[in-house]
């Protein structure tokens, strides 16, 4: 049983932080509950103590003081996870973002990232030199725990997962120690944290390999949920046979009153929302099967990449109620279609909603063992999300993704990618890692076998 802070002197916590660069938030501090705020205002966790680190040498001495007064400890980054798994209640929350900062290597186009950064801070800066890096769907998101997690996005199906592009990192362990980890040095940690997530230690620094790319043509198609069976059946050939320049992540959802027409307003939809980074002259013979379909609504064009990624930061701001539940797809049959359609006409608020990610393309062509990330045979990544901002449908939005989850469950690949999952249980946890978990087993003995860093889908060392 871990210590509460509320155990320790107020000399031990006096001491703590005359050795941090940054700063300690306490429960008695006025800008507490402003600090314990994170994404899914659905979680209310109450840590003891915030560590606000503004140096590697303030997280080193942030895991001692954790590891040296069994406290436990929880790894904060862009505090996006679905479950709040960046909190923890009574003991001690490591805040990475104070390391934040961006470094382009314009040589090499390799970048150097903080491991406090958020994404669209990252996309802005090497926007500027004409890059990007392949990362999730929302620009608010951290960067630490996409990238722990795995990372899809829209650029998957042509550079692969952000994990795929993942060159090095700099961590500090339980122990304290600080290292660095690469195809060279320490090479079972840097298998491990592409995809094992923050199970091994605190990234305080990742280097991305970043690509030659400065506009997509994007943006949403639309039918009437009616229609999702067909528009599905279809989808499930084309998306996998076309080129991998062309991506597009498949969602039933609800159309909110902004920025849509009017027409649109709170309507049931099927949509598509599209990436396509190729050759802009073969960009109409290549979207004509699309357009052949007849959507009620289609916005595509060119634009800056930041634009799309940020494309619905807007409609999905922090502090709205939030439960996620997800699974892997091989197949989008007619059983699998018919729960769509079910689940699809009775979403419970305006902006919840299920998508389907395409994992085929440069994501299917790296090994099944080559990263923690089991699943490179998997079609789709699924995730059905309720969202709400009023707490009073807290319960109606958890129900519907439970359901939804539950009649799609039996027709899946078996596990779900990490960064879509509540807090679900062991047995969640092992099936998602599939053949992998007993090497991140192996792992987590070797550099973390008290389990220290626990806060997390967790990997249970062996006793």
């Amino acid at each position: 049983m871990k210590k509460s802070i509320k155990d320790l002197s107020a000399q031990t916590i006096n001491a703590f932080a005359t050795k941090l660069k940054g700063s300690l938030v306490l429960p008695s501090d006025e800008n507490y509950d402003d600090t314990r705020q994170v994404y899914n205002a659905m979680i209310d966790k109450r840590p003891g103590v915030f560590a606000m680190c503004k140096s590697v040498d303030d997280v080193i001495a942030s895991v001692n003081f954790g590891r040296d007064n069994d406290i436990l400890v929880a790894i904060r980054g862009g505090g996006h996870n679905g479950g709040g798994l960046g909190l923890c209640n009574d003991g001690l929350v490591i805040d990475l973002s104070g390391l934040k900062f961006v470094e382009v290597d314009s040589a090499t186009n390799r970048v150097k990232v903080g491991g406090g950064n958020i994404w669209n801070e990252v996309d802005a800066a090497i926007h500027e030199h004409g890059l990007a890096i392949p990362s999730g769907m929302i620009s608010t998101t951290g960067v630490g725990g996409l990238t722990l997690g795995g990372g899809v996005g829209y650029l998957t199906r042509k550079y692969g997962l952000t994990i795929d592009n993942l060159l090095e990192a700099d961590m500090v362990l339980a122990d304290g120690s600080f290292v660095t980890v690469n195809a060279t040095e320490n090479i079972d940690l840097f298998w491990a944290i592409r995809g094992g997530g923050g199970n091994f230690g605190v990234v305080t620094s990742f280097t991305f390999q970043a690509h030659e790319l400065k506009t997509v043509i994007g943006g949403p198609t639309l039918w009437p949920i009616e229609q999702v069976e067909e528009v599905m059946e279809w989808y499930n050939t084309f998306i996998h046979e076309a080129s991998e320049d062309l991506n597009g992540f498949i969602a039933t959802m609800v159309i909110p009153e902004s920025p849509f027409p009017e027409h649109l307003h709170n309507k049931k939809f099927c949509g598509i929302v599209w990436c396509y980074v190729g050759d802009p002259d073969k960009f109409d013979a290549l979207f004509k099967p699309v357009l052949d379909l007849n959507p009620v609504f289609a916005h595509v064009g060119e634009m800056p990449f930041p634009a799309l990624q940020s494309m619905f930061d807007g409609l999905l701001p922090p502090g709205l109620q939030w439960y996620w539940r997800a699974d892997f797809f091989n197949d989008l049959g007619p059983e699998v279609r018919a729960q769509h359609l079910k689940y699809g006409s009775k979403i419970p608020t305006p902006l919840s909603q299920m998508h389907l990610y395409p994992l085929t393309g440069a994501a299917s062509s790296v090994g099944a063992e080559d990263t923690p990330w089991a699943y490179r045979d998997a079609k789709y990544a699924g995730v059905y999300i309720g969202v709400d901002p009023d707490p009073k449908n807290a319960d109606k939005i958890t129900k519907w993704s439970k359901e939804y989850q539950e009649a799609l469950h039996p027709y899946s690949a078996g596990g779900a990618y990490s960064n879509f999952m509540m807090e679900e249980g062991q047995d969640r946890i092992k099936a998602s890692y599939r053949h992998n978990y007993n090497r991140l087993v192996r792992i987590k003995n070797t550099y973390d076998p008290n389990n220290f860093f626990s806060v997390n889908q967790n990997i249970v060392p062996k006793s």
